[in-house]
């Protein structure tokens, strides 16, 4: 959502904070240098056999069963598809894919996939069957992932659902903002996000934003967690419904308010998720001021009325079936299959981790997701779903699939 959700991992990008090593070399002045070509960032593999199946990849039970609290949901993976097939039809697939590192990942050849894949999805009786078949016409492409032996980091994302007033009251006090119409001639550096909000979030009429806010929340932190998604659904005080999503950011790089926290002694390694960073400022709601605008990237939103969440190639994100990755490294629009654990909620309602098999469409990007070994996953709208991705991380595996040559 691009990510557009400002589609931020985990939320608030909680990652552990494993300070790189310091590595020192010393080359002579006269050494000559070759340049070398960045590896490929997927690779052509033999998946081979595996059993039971249904450990193996591309079981896909979800699909024809249901399990973990979520019920059968074949035709979100249609309709998935079909947004990626109406994705790659448009002229920004064709320039995207003009640019794409690994000459044999065509925009044709990714469209007949999923065209090829959609049959088989719609006439299958059996995930063994839909396996059976992927596999025989099918190849498989493997990430290279954070490590160069395919190790792929997942994270969560969603779509918030909030209460909301199109006006301010001594309540509804924190706004979000449109994009200002002189936005293009911005300066850079860009301001801050403490120089557009102010440090307790309250600028106000101080703000050069003055007159540009949209609505406005009774929760800090759901605003800052409003930037964070990229985009919300909104219940307003008038009795009716909206949504905004993203629209424009300011030039700043992500920051983790998660490993802040946990760097500064805040939060244990056991704290680190969603539940726990938004306990704490719970308990401390003046840390707010000191380490939310420590992001100091600032983002507009526009209204969108009520439609689904957009992932950066410009189509509705569809929970368990939409991805977001690196666009410069990933083939956008096209068909994955990820192998990771994830939490679904059991019959008692209670978040429990499963490892599965799932196929994916790979529709979104974000600041935060860079290189081949990040993989985010929109797990869908409201309280349930921000539970899952608050407590979403996991390392696995992620394939794209492309019909054999």
């Amino acid at each position: 959502m691009k990510k557009t959700l400002a589609l931020f991992s985990l939320g608030l990008g909680i990652t552990l904070f494993q300070p790189l090593p310091i590595a020192v070399s010393q080359v002579s002045p006269t050494a000559p240098t070759t340049p070398t070509a960045a590896p490929a960032p997927l690779k052509l593999i033999d998946i081979g056999t595996c059993t039971p199946r249904s450990a193996c990849l591309g079981w896909d039970e979800q699909l024809f069963f249901g399990h973990g609290g979520l019920g059968r949901d074949r035709q979100s993976l249609l309709k998935s598809i079909d947004n990626s097939l109406s994705y790659l039809n448009s002229d920004r697939a064709i320039n995207a894919y003009n640019n794409y590192p690994i000459k044999e990942i065509t925009r044709d050849r990714v469209r007949r996939s999923l065209q090829r894949f959609r049959q088989l999805v719609a006439t299958a009786k059996t995930p063994a069957q839909l396996q059976a078949n992927v596999k025989r016409e099918f190849a498989f492409y493997k990430s290279v992932g954070d490590d160069g032996k395919g190790r792929v980091k997942f994270t969560a994302y969603y779509a918030p659902i909030y209460q909301a007033s199109r006006t301010p009251t001594a309540e509804y006090k924190y706004p979000i903002y449109r994009v200002p119409s002189d936005f293009d001639q911005w300066t850079k550096p860009h301001p801050k996000r403490e120089e557009l909000e102010g440090v307790d979030g309250l600028l106000g009429n101080k703000s050069r934003l003055k007159g540009l806010e949209m609505f406005w929340l009774r929760d800090r932190f759901q605003a800052y967690m409003i930037h964070i998604q990229g985009s919300a659904k909104l219940r307003l005080t008038d009795g009716t419904e909206t949504s905004v999503g993203f629209a424009r950011g300011t030039d700043y790089p992500w920051t983790s308010i998660g490993r802040l926290l946990f760097q500064d002694g805040k939060l244990s390694k056991e704290q680190l998720n969603m539940p726990g960073i938004i306990s704490y400022f719970q308990k401390n709601p003046q840390s707010m001021d000191n380490y939310l605008p420590r992001w100091e990237r600032f983002i507009f939103f526009k209204e969108t009325n009520g439609e689904p969440a957009t992932g950066s190639t410009g189509v509705p994100l569809v929970p368990e079936r939409s991805i977001a990755t690196d666009k410069a490294l990933l083939p956008p629009g096209a068909l994955a299959v990820i192998n990771g654990t994830f939490p679904y909620p059991n019959r008692r309602g209670q978040l429990v981790n499963r490892r599965v098999s799932r196929f994916v469409l790979d529709q979104d990007t974000g600041s935060a997701i860079k290189g081949p070994g990040r993989v985010d996953y929109f797990l869908g709208y409201g309280d349930v779903a921000g539970d899952r991705a608050g407590i979403t991380v996991s390392t696995g595996s992620i394939y794209y699939l492309l019909l054999k040559e």
